[in-house]
């Protein structure tokens, strides 16, 4: 198996019910995750909330732990804002904040992930016109991200959720259809055992485009509650040649460090690190 670098989910605070496993502010998520063997974290935050830059890349040399992606979700969960709108302020006030987290991301060497702030095509309208207003922001957004050297990375989600990027094969051929520099398809595990057929071929179709994989269990706990065959999963990473992180996005039960510890142990025991 390959020497992956393996993340954590964090946030200042979520609800029990999120998958987020680590809380508090960035600097104690990452000494927390260091602690427990992890190379870095991903942090869920609003593109608004102030972040010393300084003192957490001392807190990131210190610790030998990175910040792997930030998570842009708040931005559609709390802000209520997304890139297919059809209210042209709402979609440009998206941009925007898109365009901060990006900006937040160069600081702290990281990329970022686009999923709830993309939207949501309305019942009944003609999807094409949605996506192609989508690929249209998509590619202002990306040519950001590029000349900052920040990654795009857009969440494939379950359709219980949403309906733009279910599965693998629709994201690819969405990024190859609008010719999308910059954006990759980020994967989960945990979505991909809803609406995959094979999530061993969902995974190979995204050779060369996968830029970001999370790991939970079929029930969304930690890695080894459930029955995912992950030893299959990273052995098909490894086929295709992934070099990003996995990280560990799983609901925080019996409690967050529980889950982080016995996510890590079964990863590495099967990983051979």
């Amino acid at each position: 198996m390959r020497n992956w670098k393996l993340a954590i989910s964090s946030a200042d605070s979520a609800p029990a019910t999120s998958p987020i496993l680590l809380q508090g502010t960035v600097c104690d998520n990452l000494e927390k995750a260091a602690s427990l063997g992890y190379d870095a974290i991903e942090v869920h935050m609003r593109e608004t909330e102030p972040i010393d830059i300084d003192i957490i890349s001392e807190k990131m040399k210190k610790h030998n732990v990175r910040i792997a992606m930030v998570l842009t979700g708040r931005l559609n969960t709390e802000a209520h804002l997304s890139l297919m709108d059809d209210d042209e302020n709402i979609v440009r006030q998206a941009i925007e904040g898109l365009k901060r987290y990006i900006d937040i991301a160069r600081q702290l060497d990281a990329g970022i992930v686009i999923g709830w702030a993309k939207g949501t095509i309305p019942p009944g309208e003609k999807r094409e016109l949605y996506m192609d207003r989508l690929a249209n922001h998509l590619r202002t957004i990306s040519g950001y991200g590029l000349k900052r050297n920040v990654p795009i990375n857009l969440e494939v989600i379950n359709r219980y959720e949403t309906n733009v990027f279910n599965t693998a094969l629709e994201t690819v051929g969405f990024l190859q259809k609008y010719s999308l520099k910059n954006c990759f398809v980020h994967l989960d595990t945990f979505h991909m055992n809803i609406e995959e057929k094979d999530m061993y071929d969902a995974i190979r179709c995204c050779k060369g485009r996968l830029g970001y994989f999370h790991v939970a269990d079929n029930d969304r706990n930690f890695v080894g509650h459930g029955e995912l065959n992950f030893e299959r999963i990273f052995s098909t990473l490894g086929e295709i040649g992934y070099e990003g992180y996995i990280s560990v996005e799983c609901l925080p039960i019996p409690d967050g460090l529980t889950a982080a510890k016995n996510s890590i142990s079964q990863i590495k025991r099967i990983i051979g690190n």
